[in-house]
């Protein structure tokens, strides 16, 4: 859903490896029943994960996640780090992991992919404009940040032919969501200085700011009937720690250890808090009735990479663990029917830290 949630993911995972219990080698896998054979991989659900069944392992190798289906149910578009790549490009497969394929140049570094017009089309976020190359590593003397990288949004056929550039800003502008009815998209950008969120056609014109608040508003997603929209936000109100928050967004970095989870109608209007747990709540979708909001979170333990699902109610009530993993478990997407869940962890990493695709039928 986005590049910050994608990259909150991998520092946070990586920064707390040392606090972090080691993922399972193929031995671990072999022992608790999973196969470690060709892909899709059969995944036995941990203990408390009642809502999953027959898990299955799409990807292997590389960081693989913000997997999101197509309109169909058959194709899902994700972003991997695969062959050996620094950064992130774009890629396609089938629901059960066969038929992968590149579809992005291999340029700069891509995120946030979705398909519309009836899976016709794709699009995507992609720095290849402003960088051709990977983003920089960011300067180790700031701390726990994370970059805020040149995006703009592309469209192109499914097999990445004829790409199109439909903004053009050239400043951190993704996390694009399509509307259910089709015809807008939602994103979050900073092409006004602070990283908020936005409406536009599917042609990219009638471009509408939804927030205002200062502080980060982003990973919007539209619920089931397109009359809400949910995402997160930091709005610090400390000056000092507002001051911080605007000093590294100018160096085009965030610190994205505080977010909670919000709900406002598709206009913008009636912005309200859902969560208020603590620690790092990101990548919100809807559950298929549109009555709660599926995320991931590390309020149990906010200075570890240990993210894990959650359902919860829209007044906030409600709130149920969905997945148990000792590692990371981020960017839930319900298939078009509502019968299966398709997210990125950590859980049974052939390499410590590394992030694949997983896909189960919800229960």
């Amino acid at each position: 859903m986005s590049t910050i949630s994608r990259t909150l993911a991998a520092v946070l995972v990586t920064a707390a490896v040392a606090c972090a219990p080691a993922p399972a080698t193929d031995t671990d896998s072999a022992a608790t029943g999973n196969t470690v054979t060709d892909l899709p991989r059969s995944i036995t659900p941990e203990p408390g994960e009642v809502r999953l069944t027959n898990i299955r392992q799409l990807t292997d190798g590389g960081e693989n996640a913000e997997a999101y289906f197509s309109a169909d149910g058959k194709r899902i578009i994700f972003q991997s780090t695969r062959d050996g790549r620094s950064c992130d490009q774009m890629y396609t497969m089938n629901v059960d992991g066969s038929d992968e394929k590149m579809i992005s140049n291999g340029e700069g570094k891509t995120t946030c992919g979705f398909f519309y017009n009836g899976d016709q089309r794709v699009f995507f976020a992609s720095t290849h404009a402003a960088e051709k190359s990977c983003p920089a590593p960011l300067d180790p003397s700031k701390g726990y940040v994370w970059g805020i990288d040149p995006y703009d949004i592309y469209t192109a056929n499914p097999d990445g032919s004829d790409l199109k550039r439909l903004t053009n800003y050239d400043t951190y502008t993704a996390e694009a969501i399509l509307s259910p009815d089709g015809k807008k998209i939602v994103f979050t950008s900073l092409k006004d200085g602070d990283l908020d969120i936005y409406t536009m056609n599917v042609d990219g014109t009638d471009v509408r700011q939804l927030t205002t608040t200062p502080g980060y508003d982003g990973g919007p997603w539209w619920s089931p009937d397109g009359t809400q929209i949910a995402y997160r936000a930091y709005h610090p109100t400390d000056p000092a720690e507002l001051k911080e928050y605007q000093d590294l967004l100018a160096q085009r970095m965030i610190r994205p250890n505080k977010m909670e989870l919000f709900v406002m109608n598709a206009d913008g209007s009636n912005q309200r808090q859902v969560t208020k747990l603590g620690g790092a709540n990101f990548g919100p979708n809807w559950t298929p009735d549109g009555k709660q909001l599926i995320f991931s979170s590390n309020y149990k333990d906010p200075r570890s990479g240990n993210f894990d699902l959650y359902l919860v109610n829209l007044d906030g009530t409600g709130l149920e663990q969905v997945t148990t993993h000792d590692t990371f478990d981020g960017f839930p997407m319900f298939s078009p029917d509502g019968t299966k869940l398709i997210w990125a962890s950590n859980r049974f990493a052939k390499e410590e830290g590394s992030t694949n695709v997983f896909i189960a039928d919800w229960k």
